[in-house]
This record gives C-alpha cells, sequence and structure tokens, in this order.
C-alpha cells in the first residue's frame, strides 16, 4: 500500500511539474524578460554614419541559445534549481560559436557550446578548484588558455574542459592577462604583481621576461589586460598599464612601440583602463571601468568614439572588465557587475538587410 501512495504522489508530482512546464513557468521564468529594442541601438546616433550596433546579452547558456530538454526541465523543477547565471564574469572569448567565459564570481569557467548543445561550468581544473580565474586567450586548435590570480597558474583547457598543461614558474605571482600568438608558438602571460610580462613556448617552457616596474617607456605600474593586436601589425602586444594610465604596444621581441592615455574624467582619458583589444582596422578598444565604457582610439591616442554608460539596461555596463573582438568583428565585453557578456557589432562586419533593416 505504502508502494501504491508512493507511486501515486510521484505521479502527481510529475503531472503538476508538466503542467508547470506547459505554462512555461521554470526557474527563472518569474524574472522579467529582456524587452526588445524599439528600434537598433548603435553609436554614434542618427543621422551620423552607424559604427557601434549592440546585438544581445547573455547572462548564461540559454541566451546562447543551449537548450534543455523536458526531462532536464523537469528535474531542475523538482530539484528546486534555478536558472544558470553568471555571478560576475571578468574575461570572455568566442570561436566557432564556443564562448568561454572566465567567472571569478563563480569561481568557475564556463564553456557555452552552441554547435554540440552544451554548456559546461568548471570549478575544478585537473586537480585544482579555481579560486580566482580572471584571464582568458585563444589556444592552439581548439584549447585555450586560462590564468588563475590566486592559484598564479595558467591552464590550457580543451573544448570539453580538459587539461591539456599547467603552466606555473616560481617567479609567476599574478597572472592577470594572457595572448597566444598561434604563428609563433608563443604564450605571453602577463603578471600584475611583479609587472613584466613572461613569455612561454608552446609546451609551457619560460623563453624570457619583458618590461620591469616604473612609469618609463616598457615599464609598468600595475598591468592589468593583455592582447595580442589584431590590425595589419598583428603579432605585437597590446598592454593596459592600468596605474600608469596608459595603453602600450610592444613588438613580439618586447621592443616598444608606442603608448597613450593620461589619467583624467573627461572624454578620451584614462580613469580604470581594463580590457584592450583592436579591430582589422588597427583602432584600439579600451574598457574603463570607472567610466562604465567603451573608448575606440586610434594608434595617436586620439578618441575616435565612445559607447556605453551606467547602467543595466543593453548598451550600458556596470564595471566592464574583458574585451574581446572575433574574427567576425564582433565585440565582446565582460559586463561583470551586471552578470552578463554584451555582444556589440563593428562597421567592419558585414551587414545582412532583412525586413526589420540591417543586422
Amino acid at each position: 500500500m505504502s508502494t501504491l501512495l508512493r507511486w501515486v504522489g510521484w505521479s502527481v508530482m510529475v503531472v503538476v511539474a508538466l503542467g508547470v512546464v506547459a505554462c512555461g513557468a521554470l526557474p527563472g521564468a518569474s524574472e522579467p524578460a529582456q524587452r526588445p529594442l524599439a528600434a537598433p541601438l548603435v553609436w554614434p546616433k542618427p543621422p551620423v554614419t552607424e559604427r557601434i550596433r549592440f546585438v544581445q546579452c547573455v547572462s548564461g547558456p540559454e541566451d546562447w541559445q543551449i537548450t534543455r530538454t523536458w526531462l532536464q526541465r523537469l528535474f531542475d523543477t523538482l530539484s528546486g534549481q534555478g536558472k544558470v547565471l553568471f555571478e560576475r564574469p571578468g574575461a570572455v572569448i568566442e570561436r566557432a560559436s564556443v564562448l568561454v567565459v572566465a567567472d571569478p564570481g563563480a569561481q568557475a569557467v564556463w564553456i557555452l557550446d552552441a554547435p554540440q548543445n552544451r554548456y559546461l561550468r568548471l570549478a575544478r581544473v585537473g586537480q585544482w578548484g579555481l579560486l580566482s580565474p580572471v584571464a582568458l586567450a585563444l589556444g592552439p586548435g581548439q584549447s585555450f588558455y586560462l590564468a588563475d590570480t590566486v592559484l598564479k597558474r595558467v591552464f590550457q583547457i580543451d573544448r570539453d574542459g580538459s587539461l591539456l598543461r599547467t603552466i606555473s614558474t616560481q617567479g609567476m605571482e599574478r597572472p592577470s592577462g594572457l595572448a597566444w600568438d598561434d604563428a609563433r608558438h608563443r604564450l605571453y602571460v602577463l603578471d600584475s604583481k611583479r609587472e613584466r610580462i613572461s613569455v612561454f613556448d608552446g609546451n609551457g617552457a619560460l623563453l624570457q621576461h619583458l618590461g620591469e616596474s616604473g612609469a618609463n617607456p616598457a615599464q609598468f605600474n600595475h598591468p592589468t589586460h593583455l592582447a595580442l593586436d589584431g590590425g595589419a601589425t598583428g603579432g605585437n602586444l597590446l598592454v593596459t598599464d592600468a596605474m600608469n594610465f596608459r595603453i602600450q604596444s610592444f613588438e613580439a621581441t618586447g621592443k616598444f612601440l608606442w603608448t597613450f592615455g593620461q589619467n583624467g574624467n573627461g572624454s578620451g582619458d584614462l580613469a580604470a583602463p581594463k580590457g584592450v583589444a583592436s579591430d582589422s582596422d588597427e583602432n584600439i578598444y579600451v574598457a574603463d571601468a570607472l567610466f562604465d565604457a567603451v573608448q575606440i582610439f586610434n594608434r595617436q591616442g586620439r578618441l575616435l568614439l565612445a559607447f556605453g554608460e551606467s547602467g543595466a539596461q543593453p548598451g550600458q555596463f556596470a564595471m566592464p572588465r574583458g574585451l574581446f573582438i572575433s574574427s567576425e568583428h564582433k565585440i565582446y565585453v565582460a559586463d561583470a557587475y551586471n552578470k552578463r557578456v554584451q555582444i556589440f557589432l563593428d562597421a567592419a562586419a558585414p551587414r545582412v538587410q532583412g525586413k526589420d533593416g540591417v543586422k
């Protein structure tokens, strides 16, 4: 009799849960959905020619078109699990519709694999539990590199979340920026505490250090982010030299090339520069966590455009940090305290004319 009662009780729960699923009241469904924009969100504003266009916000796997079966959603409902969301994303990369997000707030890295309709939330890599994963870089093949500042290690991870290689040296103190040069098979690791760049070969062997502490060219004061230059001079390095309030560029050998930036609170100044990237037109993008904006400069440091402002709506930021520009000219911004990644399209990207206008 007790078995029959348990079976009946379970059946009732399933029926109720299926009714919940059918009505769309899944975990997170009570949260207000993002309202569709009445008009495309672009910068600068019309009638000036469009330069940047907002595409979407990604707060978790569902926003990356990763679906769950009704059975998985039923389990979530019965177990009381809520919607899976980022907590404080700090870095982002993308390749072939695989979005990777370093989330120090969750002490994890997310792999959102749209082609395989799956996501992985890695809280452990090999034998190490992640503590402060803050930096990412595309690696060889389908792998990527991840830096954890507290563990003082850099990990090479494959698309399936498996550990391929661990890079650590006795001298590495706070790895906060990464760049992989596929042509030269060189990994560059920015150490914000040691105020230098460490160069490794493809096997993880240390080759040399670049830079030192100071305020002169090729010197750093708490550098925070690193990127490979995506312009015609590909292979050069871009460094956010945060407390010197400037961007510096170097050849792969460490030869200083140029710098721009100054401390201030006006347009074109740098207050809290974080993420840095460049587009195919050799423009430099800098995320500023104090301005809650992304500023675009030419290589002489002239401000070309800024987009974003403080807030939680699309196109607004709360302490943006990581920047990444894909081969498809999409600009990914880790909007840390809005718990999301925002995606924009730059003017170099081809536009598709649809019934609702240019996309």
